[in-house]
């Protein structure tokens, strides 16, 4: 959501918080409420449960759109002659080192040239709308925990609108019961989608985790597979340090660690 340093309306991330809003409502005070009761102990329970989901939800949403991806420093040059730094990447054409024109600068090893945000991004995965933001470097982990909690809250909000469904009261008025009919109609077509939609989304993820690829990279990888085939050669992937290394850059909230997508390419940054 920073444009600038500022903040710009969007109306993709109001659609998502007035989406989160409403399934914690109807998942609260209609599904939770008429299937065990609010007052009682197994109501408490999963109202408590739910909402520290919702809460975490809220709070990694809130951070990927206000985290800045990660910004290029201005100090950055690559230097081709320290033996620290194995890998450098070149343009497809010429051989050169990659260089930005748009941002008039050298790109650190995996950053890349976002048009919407205009700018480069240290270890872009790609541009999304619905948090108005890059994902990049520095704020992929509160996006993939974003992603997490979303599933979870989903499927969670799922199986207490069937429940309080399946244990519905037969006493209610008319005029409540239509009330309560619309929010079961509309909570199940949000819901329904999203879990199928987010937990895709979050088994690509882990897919990307587990090799240390971007969205970016991966795309670029199939080419590079099909290239190194084509020559006689097998490709592989030259940040992958093996599934739990790989795992541990993400999960961990050491940032020096972190560093290791880099693949120790991007040691200057510091």
């Amino acid at each position: 959501m920073k444009r600038g340093g500022g903040f710009s309306f969007s109306l993709p991330v109001t659609v998502v918080a007035s989406a989160i809003a409403f399934i914690y409502f109807c998942t609260v005070f209609v599904f939770i409420d008429r299937w065990f009761g609010l007052m009682t102990s197994p109501g408490i329970i999963n109202a408590f449960a739910f909402t520290g989901f919702a809460v975490m939800c809220v709070f990694n949403y809130g951070f990927a759109i206000t985290t800045d991806p990660g910004r290029v420093p201005s100090t950055f040059m690559p230097d081709i002659e320290d033996p620290d730094i194995p890998i450098h990447e070149i343009k497809r054409k010429g051989g050169d080192l990659r260089y930005c024109q748009k941002c008039s600068h050298f790109k650190p090893p995996r950053a890349h040239h976002c048009r919407v945000c205009k700018r480069c991004v240290l270890r872009m995965d790609h541009h999304c709308i619905w948090i108005n933001n890059c994902v990049g470097h520095a704020n992929y982990k509160v996006f993939f925990v974003f992603v997490v909690n979303a599933v979870i809250s989903c499927i969670y909000s799922l199986v207490l609108l069937v429940g309080s469904l399946t244990n519905d009261s037969q006493n209610d008025e008319m005029q409540s019961a239509d009330s309560y009919r619309t929010a079961y109609v509309i909570s199940a077509l949000l819901l329904v989608p999203l879990s199928i939609a987010l937990s895709v989304l979050l088994g690509w993820h882990i897919y990307l985790i587990l090799q240390n690829k971007t969205t970016i990279e991966y795309h670029e990888g199939v080419r590079a597979m099909w290239l190194a085939e084509k020559g006689g050669n097998v490709y592989k992937h030259p940040y992958d340090l093996g599934a739990y290394e790989n795992l541990t850059t993400v999960i961990t909230s050491n940032q020096t660690a972190s560093l290791l997508v880099y693949a120790e390419g991007c040691k200057m940054l510091h």
